[in-house]
């Protein structure tokens, strides 16, 4: 399975959420980037993505998006798909 990155909040419901999807979906690691308690990191999150808002998915080298974007992802079948993926 590949890796998933996700840079998130502590009181971010959208995290919870797309963690709880994840999950669903046989995500049994999740490496969590902590933007609150580590500023600089929410600095490289804006640098990768391009975007400040939580959270930022990464599955292995792919960039998601957020829990719209996950989702959606989900939603169109293409979830599994990317998960498969190696590392």
């Amino acid at each position: 399975m590949a890796k998933v990155l996700m840079y998130c909040t502590a009181i971010c419901p959208y995290c919870v959420m797309a963690e709880r999807l994840l999950r669903a979906r046989g995500v049994a690691e999740i490496e969590k980037v902590r933007v609150d308690i580590e500023p600089q990191k929410r600095l490289e999150m804006m640098e990768k993505t391009h975007r400040r808002s939580v959270p930022q998915i990464f599955i292995g080298l792919t960039h998601v998006g957020g829990f719209d974007d996950l989702s959606a992802l989900d939603s169109a079948g293409k979830l599994a798909e990317l998960l498969a993926r190696e590392a």
